[in-house]
């Protein structure tokens, strides 16, 4: 806690936060954004010349990504940028962005593999800053107006999710590299068995993904369902019929992680909403997952009979997709700040993924001893930022999220992606 403490202690240094010209210098730097066509087609036929270039691009793009979000962070009140959630991901930040800086040209593959290797340490280092970042500004939202604080937090997760991307694919590629390497005596022009490109997967099917969730939230309900404490222990759980309908044979190519979490958000919510509107009912009603291909973009609507979104703590559906205390009260629920301060404190911190969700609810399903937990059902604990990372992750590459209630009846979510993936990312300089 003390080192942690220190660490913090730099951000008041003028020189460090407001003065640094080699900072000054990459934040002048325009971003090279990419689409995600671009990202599988330079990916498709890697050889080590190829590799070494997409090495390079990567060590040279993202000190100056981060060098924005650092400016960006200096431009905050300095009541909020010196809350010390807030002081923590900036010196995440600092860190990274010398660390990236003073990494030297890469000539060859041992350069690569060590690159790799301080790419993954820093990507392990960062797992926090999604939870630090959501409750040091949930804590300073009264300092804040909602417009701004919301496009703040956009700016700094799109960026999150840029860095990431050309990171984690970068490291697949190179991964990929090498598995191909060690099963052929030549690596050019192998032929390509895989669909997947790095991180991209060149056939991904909606329908698959959504079955997928469904079973999932299936295995795992503690915390979706809802159930009554004091009738759990006496009766099995009911889960909703998850129907899958449309075009069920579409495929495109997107990135696996970032559908799945968008789709298991959506269905986590239909189910609950569901549970507990017909909590009293002899039988639930279906929930439906309908896939929609058009010449230009996927769409995917999940409609649910959970009452609607009429909700006390906002004024429309579209306060569920912010980050800020006056479109959402939830923000500063004791509850919801109390998991983010368990989860940032966390070694693994917070990925955004499925999968590390899965995981930690089985962790706390095997830990747990109270009645509920028994029965499969209980509280995980709810960030409340579900919804608003989806929204984050539908637009990174040009679609949208929206949410309709039919208020008294049910809820309709829209996501629509671009399927040619020729739409650039939408960072901002």
């Amino acid at each position: 806690m003390q080192s942690r403490t220190n660490a913090f202690t730099s951000v008041s240094s003028a020189l460090h936060f407001y003065q640094n010209k080699q900072l000054e210098l990459y934040a002048a730097k325009e971003t090279k954004r990419l689409t995600l066509r671009q990202l599988m087609f330079f990916g498709r036929s890697m050889n080590e010349e190829r590799l070494i270039m997409a090495a390079n691009y990567v060590r040279s793009e993202l000190p100056v990504r981060i060098a924005h979000r650092l400016r960006d962070l200096q431009t905050l009140p300095f009541i909020v940028v010196t809350q010390e959630e807030v002081a923590r991901v900036y010196e995440l930040y600092w860190v990274a962005f010398n660390r990236f800086r003073a990494f030297p040209q890469i000539t060859n593959m041992a350069e690569n593999f060590k690159f790799c290797k301080l790419v993954k340490s820093l990507l392990d280092e960062h797992a926090a800053i999604i939870p630090s970042l959501i409750l040091g500004l949930s804590l300073s939202s009264p300092h804040l107006p909602a417009e701004q604080l919301d496009e703040f937090i956009r700016r700094m997760l799109v960026s999150r999710i840029s860095r990431r991307v050309l990171a984690e694919h970068h490291i697949a590629l190179t991964e990929e590299f090498l598995r191909v390497k060690r099963d052929s005596d030549t690596v050019k022009g192998h032929t390509r068995s895989s669909p997947h490109v790095g991180i991209i997967d060149t056939e991904l099917k909606p329908k698959d993904i959504i079955e997928n969730c469904a079973e999932l939230l299936r295995l795992s309900p503690r915390g979706v369902v809802y159930a009554d404490p004091e009738k759990v222990a006496d009766a099995e759980v009911e889960f909703p019929l998850i129907v899958v309908d449309g075009h069920l044979d579409t495929k495109f190519a997107y990135i696996r992680d970032q559908l799945e979490y968008i789709i298991f958000e959506f269905l986590k919510n239909a189910i609950h909403a569901t549970t507990y509107r017909h909590r009293a009912s002899p039988s639930l009603p279906e929930i439906r997952a309908t896939i929609a291909t058009g010449q230009d973009e996927i769409q995917i609507r999940v409609s649910d009979q959970g009452g609607g979104l009429v909700l006390p703590q906002i004024s429309s559906p579209s306060d569920l997709l912010s980050f800020s205390h006056a479109r959402n009260t939830t923000r500063l629920d004791t509850s919801r700040i109390g998991a983010l301060k368990t989860v940032s404190a966390r070694p693994q911190g917070m990925r955004a993924t499925v999968d590390e969700q899965v995981s930690a609810w089985k962790e706390e399903e095997s830990s747990a001893i109270t009645p509920e937990s028994k029965a499969g059902v209980g509280a995980h604990m709810r960030l409340g930022i579900g919804l608003p990372m989806s929204n984050i992750f539908a637009t990174y590459f040009g679609g949208s999220l929206e949410l309709v209630s039919l208020d008294g009846w049910g809820t309709d979510v829209y996501l629509r992606l671009p399927k040619l993936g020729t739409k650039l990312e939408k960072i901002e300089f």
